[in-house]
C-alpha cells in the first residue's frame, strides 16, 4: 500500500466558510485598500492589484463558493493560475486570516462542485481544496449556482 502524500495547503475564509489553494499556488498576501476598480463586463473580476509592477487581475470567487455573502474582503490571496503554458498571478479576496496547514488531502466523496480538487479534513471541519482554473472557466458559476 502505498502512503498519502501529504502537502501544505493554504487555508482562506470566506464569510462563515473555509477554503483551501495548495500552498504551492500561493505567492502572497495583499492588503484590500490598494484595489483598483475600472469599467468592464467580466463577472469575475472585481478590479486589478499593482503587484510589484505587475498589474494583477482580482476574482470574487465568493459570489460561487459562498453566494449571498456579504463579509467584507480584508486581504486578497496573491494565487498562480495557468492559461495553457503560462502563468498569471490572480487576487482572490478573503474575509480574514489565513492559515497554512500540511495534511493529507483526501479525494472528492459524495456531491461536490468540479471545482473541488479534493477535501481536507481538519479536526472538526471538512476543508475544500479549490482548483482556481475549474472554477474560473466559463462553466463553473453556472454549474455551481446549479448543484448549491
Amino acid at each position: 500500500m502505498k502512503d498519502a502524500a501529504v502537502t501544505a495547503f493554504v487555508l482562506f475564509p470566506l464569510g462563515e466558510k473555509r477554503f483551501a489553494f495548495p500552498a504551492d499556488q500561493v505567492s502572497e498576501l495583499a492588503r484590500a485598500d490598494q484595489l483598483q476598480d475600472f469599467p468592464h463586463t467580466s463577472p469575475w473580476l472585481t478590479g486589478v492589484l499593482v503587484r510589484r509592477g505587475n498589474v494583477v487581475p482580482v476574482c470574487d470567487i465568493a459570489q460561487v463558493l459562498v453566494p449571498g455573502t456579504t463579509a467584507p474582503r480584508r486581504f486578497y490571496l496573491i494565487a498562480k493560475r495557468r492559461f495553457g503554458s503560462t502563468e498569471e498571478d490572480t487576487g482572490i479576496p478573503v474575509s480574514g486570516d489565513c492559515e497554512l496547514a500540511v495534511t493529507e488531502m483526501l479525494p472528492v466523496t459524495g456531491k461536490l462542485p468540479n471545482y473541488a480538487a479534493g477535501v481536507l479534513s481538519l479536526e472538526s471541519e471538512i476543508v475544500e481544496v479549490i482548483d482556481l482554473e475549474k472554477l474560473l472557466s466559463s462553466d463553473a458559476a453556472t454549474t455551481a449556482e446549479v448543484e448549491r
